[in-house]
């Protein structure tokens, strides 16, 4: 049996699971997957990530709005999060931060509630998970002026980008962009990042590995990821899967 793997950034929520999720689930126990950290997006998907989290035991809980969702936002929404982080199955506040690519929702309200999220983890000492694209400036600037760290998902920028949050005490996740044919820059920034601050995700249902691009992507495929950063570290498979095992522990603070 291979080493055990640990998909910090799931949405197993999602509608697309609502057909067989028990059966995904269960499937992906069998493959060596022994945790996973479901992420809440927006007010209704981070209380289905806790009541999820309620009803298996190897599954986690975020909550927070993700920067598309952050104009339907209201301040009484802080204190139903702050209510949820109460819950023993919520180990972090988010997914939180800017998205300047799709520029969903307005870029003052974006820096606004990116800023309110992270006053909320760094009151409640809690880790975050950051979302960040096209507006590296701003994001490293606002992280700058906060306490609050942890992950930052689904990493996509330069590596100078990534040795600076390493710097700053972030983790860097990576998951099946890492494997695709243009995937210069993730390489590049898996083999500037110690070993210690690097995390597997999947970011399911979205972004399958390499060889199922298109399809519905789920846990069991993220050995395929791992497979790919240890040929990145030069390192074996299992030494790769043990080493982002313990470090999702250690940013969860599973042994805390």
């Amino acid at each position: 049996m291979k080493a055990l793997l640990f998909d910090t950034h799931a949405h197993y929520d999602d509608p697309r699971f609502d057909g067989d999720r028990q059966e995904v689930l269960r499937k992906i126990r069998e493959k060596g997957v022994a945790e996973v950290v479901n992420i809440g997006a927006d007010m209704h998907s981070s209380k289905k990530s806790v009541e999820l989290a309620r009803e298996y035991d190897f599954i986690y809980a975020t909550v927070g709005v993700h920067p598309h969702e952050v104009k339907n936002m209201r301040e009484e929404d802080l204190d139903t999060l702050d209510k949820w982080c109460k819950d023993e199955k919520v180990v972090a506040i988010g997914e939180i931060g800017l998205d300047y690519y799709y520029d969903n929702s307005p870029r003052d309200l974006q820096k606004f509630w990116f800023k309110k999220q992270l006053d909320l983890a760094q009151r409640l000492d809690m880790p975050v998970v950051i979302h960040t694209r096209d507006a590296t400036r701003d994001t490293l600037d606002i992280l700058k002026e906060s306490t609050a760290r942890g992950i930052v998902h689904c990493f996509s920028e330069s590596a100078e980008v990534a040795k600076q949050l390493v710097k700053m005490g972030f983790y860097i996740a990576f998951g099946g962009t890492l494997t695709y044919k243009n995937a210069r820059k993730a390489v590049e920034a898996v083999a500037v990042i110690p070993t210690d601050r690097l995390l597997l995700e999947t970011d399911c249902p979205y972004l399958a590995p390499q060889g199922h691009r298109g399809k519905r992507n789920d846990s069991s495929l993220m050995g395929i990821v791992c497979e790919t950063m240890a040929q990145i570290k030069g390192i074996s498979y299992e030494d790769m899967a043990n080493i982002t095992y313990q470090n999702a522990r250690k940013v969860y603070r599973f042994d805390n």
